[in-house]
């Protein structure tokens, strides 16, 4: 029976029934309730259950797991990375022995259906774990030209306690684009994860310690960003801070790293990412197909995802039918019934917000399919793909990040245009370009201002590219090797013998 038949065939509503779920904070090794006893409800935003009392952590708890990391880097920084490997790979390991469980965790905090989470979130932060433990023991020093009669040495260093503060779109696998190059290389850390999804990442921090991941060394300090997030932000004894979520944000972190201790920053911030698709493309087909991928997936909720699709006119309509039929693909449906279909976004407040643009986008320009907002088992937390056109190249949809199933339609002439009107944004995260002519392909990629371009695909990734952006979608890289130097960095040794 393969993956996907084994999900459809399983009682999933009834496995969320018997779940039991602890939402304490899990600080130098243990669960923990919040300082003062804090707390609060979270609910899934699949039909608004209450799924565990969340600790609602402060800087108090921030100072309890700083200090636990602090006295835990000097240990763990030291121990070889060998065995930084072997604890590693004995956590993915446990964490595919718990994959469903962690699953169906991601999937009642979230919202995503459990097809997405069996399947790909799960088994992608299992992999990106693999990959950086495999890395641990195989990153090696220098040895530079010096001058006769010295040698050197450059060796790169942990940085000491790291801080994470992750987002609610993928809360599981970017927790372990920041966790896993940073432990692997040595470093104790911090992590944040967004106060809507903690859930499956609170599980992770124990699987982790009965892998053998000393006290300390990783902690999970849950809460909202201005209590748990500012005060890691500030906080003197924390010496980088590794972060994806919105511009704004980013924005106020390097603010705080000013005022504090100058921490290293990686920030991964937002994206208005374009699709160019050209009359010369060889299957229209499947540019509409990955075209829906890249701008539905996920209910739209990625960072990444190409909510511009800019589509040479002479194939403009014959295009728009094709991806008016590749949406149905992520029309919502029950997450948790195992079938294909997008699931609930976040929370219904953030789908008011999702919505409020397509009420714009009715009223100034036209929906062009979707556009509805559904309730399934008692919650409207969900919305039909939405295209929307007739919205000049300078309108607000061009620019904004809207985070949510919804995408914008325009038509160009020309290759120059069309790059002048991907290129008009600030971010520079990602795109995406389908041609079938290679020089155009490459002369084409060479003018965009994205961190990632896609050929003939959409919203393409993997553990050894690097993932990040130019403008003000951040700078820093996770994923691949370079990830590590968000997390460590070079020191000289220069040896004198005459």
């Amino acid at each position: 029976m393969s993956s996907t038949s084994a999900t459809l065939s399983l009682d999933w509503h009834g496995r969320a029934n018997a779940l039991a779920i602890d939402g304490r904070a899990f600080i130098d090794g243990r669960r923990t309730t919040a300082s003062g006893q804090h707390s609060r409800p979270t609910t899934s935003p699949i039909d608004g259950r209450v799924l565990a009392e969340l600790a609602a952590g402060g800087p108090a708890d921030v100072d309890r797991a700083v200090a636990a990391a602090r006295r835990a880097f000097p240990s763990w920084s030291r121990t070889g990375a060998e065995r930084r490997k072997g604890v590693l790979l004995a956590l993915a390991a446990l964490m595919e022995r718990h994959a469903d469980e962690l699953a169906l965790l991601e999937t009642l905090d979230s919202g995503k259906p459990i097809l997405q989470t069996t399947t790909v979130d799960v088994p992608g932060a299992i992999s990106t774990l693999r990959w950086y433990a495999e890395a641990a023991d195989k990153q090696g020093g220098e040895l530079p030209a010096v001058p006769p009669g010295a040698t050197a040495l450059v060796t790169r260093e942990p940085l000491g306690v790291v801080a994470a503060i992750v987002p609610w779109n993928f809360p599981l696998e970017i927790a372990v684009w920041k966790l896993a190059p940073a432990l692997a290389a040595g470093n104790t850390l911090v992590l944040k994860p967004a106060e809507q999804t903690s859930l499956s990442v609170l599980r992770l921090a124990e699987l982790a310690t009965e892998a053998g991941l000393p006290d300390g060394v990783l902690n999970i300090v849950t809460g909202t960003g201005r209590e748990v997030g500012a005060a890691l932000a500030h906080h003197m004894d924390v010496d980088a801070l590794a972060f994806t979520g919105s511009t704004a944000v980013s924005r106020t972190l390097l603010a705080a790293s000013g005022q504090s201790n100058l921490k290293r920053l990686s920030l991964e911030a937002g994206g208005k990412s374009s699709n160019l698709v050209f009359a010369d493309t060889a299957d229209l087909a499947t540019a509409a197909a990955k075209a829906a991928f890249g701008a539905f997936y996920n209910q739209g909720q990625v960072c990444s995802a190409n909510s511009r699709i800019l589509v040479q006119r002479g194939v403009h309509d014959e295009f728009a039918a094709l991806l008016a039929d590749a949406a149905a693909a992520f029309r919502p449906e029950d997450p948790l019934a195992g079938l294909a279909g997008n699931g609930a976004l976040t929370s219904s407040a953030h789908t008011d917000s999702v919505e409020r643009w397509i009420v714009r986008g009715r009223a100034e320009g036209e929906v062009l399919f979707g556009g509805e907002r559904r309730e399934i088992r008692g919650s409207d937390a969900y919305l039909e793909p939405t295209l929307l056109g007739g919205l000049g190249a300078g309108h607000d949809v061009h620019r904004e990040e809207i985070f949510g199933p919804v995408a914008v339609l325009h038509a160009f002439d020309t290759e120059d245009e069309a790059v002048r009107l991907a290129n008009a944004t600030d971010y520079g995260l990602a795109a995406s370009l389908w041609t079938s002519d290679l020089s155009r392909a490459h002369r084409v990629a060479g003018e965009l201002l994205a961190g990632t371009v896609s050929v003939n695909t959409a919203d393409a990734l993997g553990n050894t590219t690097p993932f990040g952006g130019f403008k003000q979608s951040g700078f820093g890289r996770d994923l691949s090797l370079h990830a590590f130097d968000n997390y460590t960095a070079p020191k000289t040794t220069w040896i004198q013998f005459g």
